[in-house]
């Protein structure tokens, strides 16, 4: 994997220097294009978390939902960006779900209310790109929260390609080139003809243009 990964290297390197200066912090997407697949047959229907060996080079605000000793633990575990009682599940309209769901970058939840957080929830979430994630009961809430805040989703939809932030503008390269290479190896050990499902590879910054990957 060395040659791809000093292309990946000289490819993200180069969407950097073309990408604008911006008063926000941008983030660098990978973008992988499929091929040789049907797209409604489920070997194309990609939707993994992929945690991030380096880290996503900002901080995201994961929420819990929970209820009882795990309330208590979130609150002293502390770093969730909100926690949502059982309770105040009950109670939550289509306009705070809303809130919530672009608020949250992670939406954790005791799997025990699963149910009643996909009905209350899940109409808001999944339009936006994002997933709710059970957790056990005797989870260790610091190794979650540690784990969410580096990871992505890697899903397709009705085209055939996989588009995820690697990172930011500010990151290291070789932080940078170190999760692309993860994503991008993830990626073809879950397709059926590995390699041979790679259409092309991009890389850019979010106001950037996008720069090719050569593989092969």
């Amino acid at each position: 994997m060395r040659d791809i990964r000093e292309r990946f290297r000289e490819s993200i390197k180069k969407a950097i220097e073309l990408s604008p200066p911006r008063r926000f912090k941008q983030s660098v997407d990978l973008v992988i294009v499929l091929k040789n697949l049907n797209p409604k047959a489920q070997e194309a229907r990609i939707r993994e978390t992929i945690v991030l060996p380096r880290g996503r080079g900002k901080d995201l605000d994961i929420c819990l939902v929970a209820d009882g000793d795990m309330v208590i633990k979130a609150k002293e575990t502390g770093g969730f960006s909100r926690i949502i009682t059982s309770d105040e599940l009950k109670t939550i309209d289509k306009k705070t779900a809303k809130k919530i769901a672009e608020n949250c970058d992670w939406i954790l939840v005791k799997i025990d209310l699963m149910s009643l957080a996909g009905r209350t929830l899940g109409p808001a979430v999944g339009p936006r790109g994002k997933i709710l994630v059970p957790v056990p009961l005797n989870a260790d809430l610091s190794s979650l929260l540690n784990r969410y805040k580096a990871s992505v989703i890697a899903r397709t939809r009705e085209q055939l390609q996989i588009a995820l932030p690697i990172g930011t503008v500010t990151m290291d390269l070789g932080d940078l080139v170190e999760n692309a290479e993860a994503v991008f190896s993830y990626i073809v050990s879950k397709l059926p003809s590995g390699f041979e499902n790679i259409d092309k590879v991009i890389v850019k910054t979010t106001q950037g243009v996008p720069v090719p990957v050569i593989i092969g």
